[in-house]
């Protein structure tokens, strides 16, 4: 169907109620085009999209359509199914638990035992419920970090893990062929699944599993303040309990521990924007905190901030944090012979180097995965069953981070215990988080990271982001600025070109990414995002010092906007 033909479908069917015509009639031509252009697809993380009416959009039409082929999937894949069930969860968004109540109801008219979460909780306690119940999949409703006009629908399974595009392709396929939204109807099955209301049972045994991150729980917390901030979202609750639990003095940030879906008292719900750290940063100078621990509205991701020495707080990057994290994770297995000849920790492609760098200096093994968790997860159940590796730590540069595997996607209460943990035991040995980093950096070469985001908005855009990537693609560069680029790595092509010639790159399956490496050690890396509307940059800059590298890769994006001839963006 046309665009126009969908949105008259739209108007006419008697589906859709009135309050949502409405809304279509005052829709604008580009609000039409972007609405109905083309379906919501699946990318690294499930559905994702705007709220509202229209096939390109987020509503219940979309995720009964979704859900109808999730079950659809089930029901091929697993004999046992409709026994096992599914697990559903929701965040604080605009029509999560709506959401969440229709895929319930979708599940059990086609036989399927559901467990739905009494109120809503975090993505990391829907997949260990996943695996506490045994279930053949979970579905979790959030958008994650967006902005509040967005919502998704992500899908696990019996792993607990994000489903990964090999396994999800016949998903895909399935959902595909049930046609248009208003006309996909459920087939009834003769006996419907019973819907479980689950909560404390499951909230307990994560947050026990929770308090067993800890490594060393004879470290003193006396005098060491955290501020918490949950962001509107999910992790509120938990959260402060397994803080209290573990004796943390933590004081929260009241205002935005509101599950509030318009996120009403914060610039951005999204840690890796400074914005969302400025009221917390406000409550950490009033009561003069140690550090800052914000998560997203469905509490996979944490940022971190710290006290430094000069007495004023920084923010550091999901790189960083996970220097950090990994430095202190592999010295405390180390000193107490924990460390294993096939131990392995766990990053990507887009990630900077310095976490692997320290691995290799405590004799642990590193594999790079692409962007999107579900890699890690998939990688963690491969070696688990081969016993060829031991899982130390799972990591992206975008805030997520995994230390122990009993949830197989990134886990921000996990970090938080551990991140509180290394900063008190630098505390409590009179070093400063900036002083010990300093020593991370001296010992395996200084780096800056950064990353720059580009938004394309509707169809226009979404050419534009294309447009960028194919030329990226079909005329690598050869160097940027007066930097000679030394690798060049197509992860869409799966080649790579070096001062050695072409070899083919296959160890990772296709994406759509590019990756520079310019001869001073520096690296780019280039995708468009599986989520939003927008292409990323990720950069690594490496120098002789701190001072040499910190303004390096402001300068590097620019040059290849201009090598791009984008410099407009």
């Amino acid at each position: 169907m046309t665009v126009k033909e969908k949105y008259q479908r739209w108007l006419s069917d008697e589906k859709v109620t009135d309050d949502t015509k409405n809304q279509l009639i005052n829709y604008t031509p580009e609000q039409i085009e972007d609405a109905f252009y083309r379906e919501l697809e699946f990318g690294t993380a499930g559905l994702r999209g705007i709220l509202g009416p229209g096939s390109n959009r987020l509503n219940v039409f979309v995720v009964r359509k979704a859900t109808i082929g999730f079950a659809k999937y089930l029901l091929q894949k697993y004999n046992d199914a409709r026994s096992r069930g599914v697990v559903i969860s929701y965040d604080n968004r605009l029509f999560s638990k709506t959401f969440a109540n229709e895929a319930a109801q979708v599940l059990s008219q086609s036989g399927i035992k559901t467990y739905l979460f009494e109120s809503l909780r975090p993505s990391p306690e829907l997949s260990f419920a996943v695996r506490k119940a045994n279930a053949v999949g979970g579905i979790m409703i959030t958008a994650s970090h967006n902005p509040k006009e967005y919502n998704g629908y992500k899908v696990y399974d019996k792993n607990g893990c994000q489903i990964v595009p090999d396994e999800i392709q016949p998903l895909v396929e399935i959902i595909d062929k049930l046609g248009f939204e208003l006309d996909v109807k459920v087939e009834r099955y003769v006996l419907e699944g019973q819907i479980i209301k689950i909560g404390k049972d499951f909230d307990d045994d994560y947050v026990k599993h929770i308090k067993s991150i800890e490594f060393d729980n004879t470290l003193s917390k006396k005098d060491f303040k955290i501020v918490f901030s949950p962001q509107h979202g999910a992790s509120y609750l938990p959260a402060m309990r397994v803080f209290k639990e573990l004796g943390y003095e933590v004081i929260p940030v009241e205002e935005q521990c509101v599950a509030d879906p318009l996120f009403s008292k914060t610039e951005s719900p999204n840690p890796e924007d400074p914005r969302s750290f400025e009221l917390p940063l406000e409550y950490a100078r009033k009561y003069d905190a140690d550090i800052i621990l914000v998560t997203d509205p469905d509490g996979d991701r944490v940022g971190f901030a710290y006290k430094n020495s000069e007495g004023d707080y920084t923010l550091l990057s999901g790189n960083k944090t996970g220097a950090l994290m990994i430095d202190y994770i592999l010295s405390q297995r180390q000193r107490r012979g924990f460390l294993k000849n096939n131990s392995v920790i766990f990053d990507t492609v887009v990630t900077s180097s310095l976490g692997r760098e320290i691995a290799k200096y405590y004799g642990v093994q590193s594999e790079s995965v692409l962007t999107g968790f579900k890699y890690i997860g998939e990688r963690i159940e491969h070696y688990n069953k081969t016993n060829e590796k031991t899982f130390e730590f799972g990591y992206e540069e975008s805030y997520g981070y995994l230390v122990k595997d009993f949830t197989r996607d990134k886990d921000s209460l996990q970090a938080m215990i551990t991140i509180a943990e290394l900063s008190n035991y630098h505390r409590l040995h009179g070093v400063n988080i900036d002083v010990a980093l300093d020593e991370i950096y001296r010992r395996h070469g200084y780096s800056q990271d950064k990353l720059f985001s580009i938004y394309f908005k509707g169809k226009t855009g979404f050419d534009k982001m294309k447009e960028i990537m194919d030329t990226l693609h079909e005329k690598p560069l050869q160097k940027i600025g007066s930097q000679k680029i030394v690798i060049f790595e197509d992860y869409l092509k799966q080649i790579r070109i070096d001062k050695e010639g072409k070899h083919v790159m296959d160890h990772l399956p296709k994406t759509n990414l590019v990756k520079f490496y310019l001869a001073d050690g520096s690296s780019i890396a280039i995708r468009p995002s599986g989520t939003e509307p927008k292409c990323k940059f990720y950069y690594e800059a490496k120098g002789a010092c701190l001072k040499d590298v910190l303004k390096k890769p402001d300068l590097i994006h620019k040059a290849l906007l201009k090598s791009l001839n984008f410099e407009d963006l």
